[in-house]
């Protein structure tokens, strides 16, 4: 069976690691990178540290404009599935990239797609469209949550094209635990162990807008000098970007410190010794609750809401009183991990087996209930 998985930006390439690998063992897999978010060093940093192959297709999709971005991705991935011909075709989340399910589906050709279902219900989120239009695309919806299969139900989406799987960072993270001991970022930074805060911001409602990305330094400078510590941060480009259009580095304390964007295994160590995360990521919430360690998610809005149900990882807004209050209550009252267990979702040992399981026994029904055809 020929299959091929879409990607074009890291949480997609780290969440379908091992779902990658399996696909390699048990199909005609062809792995397409679209292009979208391309770093050429920290996009081989990423592979090596997930132990995953090249892509088969390296596509160039990168834009300054979101219309040529999404054209783009577009015209090349149709272009890649009329030469390779695949019979399923795989991709997760909310990005770009995802929209690739499109142009699959004009050339009915059977769409499974992962993340499914999640909602923010905020518009300002441009993720949130995209969810929308991959989610009522796909043709095989496989959410992480029932909060998510809800969702989908709720849109009108027919539940027997829906699959709870569970999310599938742990089985990923499972495979790297040797790795995170090994690394040696923190003495590398010449940090001490829960004695700094490390930071991610990449979302485009809290780092193009001056307003916001302005409270978000007026939030870190307030940290620092709070507490005495240093507070690391892993600068997307995107965030770089604005930053100096906007001449903000200036205005951040010297103990706010502005990183290039880290490698997994090294980023994953910092979170793991730091005092304090606080990032506007959704995997956020997946971290803090499997890794065990206090996070804040410094957003307005969140997808991710079987984690504020099970006492991990609250959203604070971008008001920088609330966040340093925020501070205290997650470090003074982390879940007792005892009698707080994460949510069951987050502790899926094989998401994999279940994926390859779901695409290989239900392709060619998806041929015949969406098109008729027997194939």
């Amino acid at each position: 069976m020929k299959v091929m998985t879409i990607i074009g930006t890291r949480p997609e390439i780290i969440r379908l690691s091992e779902i990658i690998k399996i696909l390699d063992r048990f199909t005609n897999h062809t792995l397409v990178h679209t292009g979208q978010n391309y770093d050429d060093n920290l996009y081989k940093v990423f592979f090596k540290d997930l132990k995953l192959r090249k892509p088969d297709i390296q596509l160039k999709c990168q834009s300054k404009s979101i219309q040529e971005q999404i054209s783009k991705i577009l015209e090349s991935t149709g272009n890649v599935m009329d030469k390779h011909k695949p019979e399923a075709i795989v991709i997760l989340g909310d990005t770009n990239s995802g929209l690739s399910a499109i142009v699959a589906k004009r050339k009915k050709i059977p769409i499974f797609h992962l993340e499914a279902g999640d909602r923010s219900f905020d518009n300002e989120v441009p993720e949130e469209l995209n969810r929308r239009i991959i989610d009522h695309t796909s043709d095989i919806n496989l959410a992480y949550t029932e909060h998510s299969r809800r969702n989908l139900i709720q849109e009108g989406i027919h539940p027997k094209n829906i699959f709870v799987i569970g999310s599938p960072i742990k089985e990923v993270y499972d495979n790297l635990k040797i790795d995170f001991k090994k690394s040696k970022i923190v003495s590398k930074l010449s940090l001490k162990r829960k004695n700094y805060f490390l930071s991610s911001l990449h979302r485009e409602e809290n780092v193009d807008k001056k307003k916001n990305l302005e409270e978000l330094i007026k939030t870190f400078n307030n940290i620092v000098r709070e507490y005495k510590m240093p507070l690391i941060v892993s600068t997307h480009p995107r965030t770089l970007k604005s930053l100096e259009k906007f001449k903000f580095l200036r205005k951040s304390d010297k103990l706010v410190q502005w990183h290039q964007p880290f490698g997994l295994i090294d980023f994953i160590k910092l979170q793991l010794d730091s005092f304090c995360v606080i990032s506007d990521s959704g995997t956020i919430h997946e971290d803090s609750a499997i890794l065990k360690f206090p996070a804040l998610a410094i957003r307005n809005s969140t997808e991710k809401y079987e984690s504020l149900d099970s006492g991990y990882c609250p959203i604070t807004g971008l008001n920088s009183e609330n966040v340093l209050k925020m501070i205290k209550v997650v470090t003074d009252n982390f879940p007792d991990l005892d009698r707080s267990p994460i949510p069951n979702a987050y502790d899926q040992a094989k998401v994999s087996n279940k994926v390859i399981n779901i695409i290989l026994g239900l392709r060619n029904i998806v041929n015949y209930n969406t098109w008729r055809e027997k194939k």
